[in-house]
């Protein structure tokens, strides 16, 4: 078993910065691989970013070359990175551990990008 604890979110203006950090407590967080997903109203759950556990890492595309995800395994906590930001970025962000068929998700932190 993992809990998955968020934390970071908050309102910032559009061109701005954010860093979400989630913190994990429960089973060995380093076997685990970590996933940041994000949902706006009205719409899916999408994924944003993945590191694995070997700290192989992934992005959607329309985040790449503004956020970054990082892990560190001594601290039990991975991060999200946001820079240059823009409302299309708003949505409830929610940190996701998986390995094998195991899942475990936070409960999520409001992004909102507005002026």
């Amino acid at each position: 078993q993992v809990q998955l604890v968020e934390s970071g979110g908050g309102l910032v203006q559009p061109g701005g910065s954010l860093r979400l950090s989630c913190a994990a407590s429960g089973s060995s967080f380093s076997i685990y691989h970590m996933a940041w997903y994000r949902q706006a109203l009205g719409s899916q759950r999408e994924l944003v970013a993945v590191i694995t556990r070997y700290s192989s890492i992934d992005y959607v595309d329309s985040v790449k070359g503004r956020f970054t995800i990082s892990r560190d395994n001594a601290k039990n906590t991975v991060y999200l990175q946001m820079n240059s930001l823009n409302p299309e970025d708003t949505a409830v962000y929610y940190c996701n551990a998986y390995y094998g068929v195991a899942s475990y998700w936070g409960q999520g932190t409001q992004v909102t990008v507005s002026s």
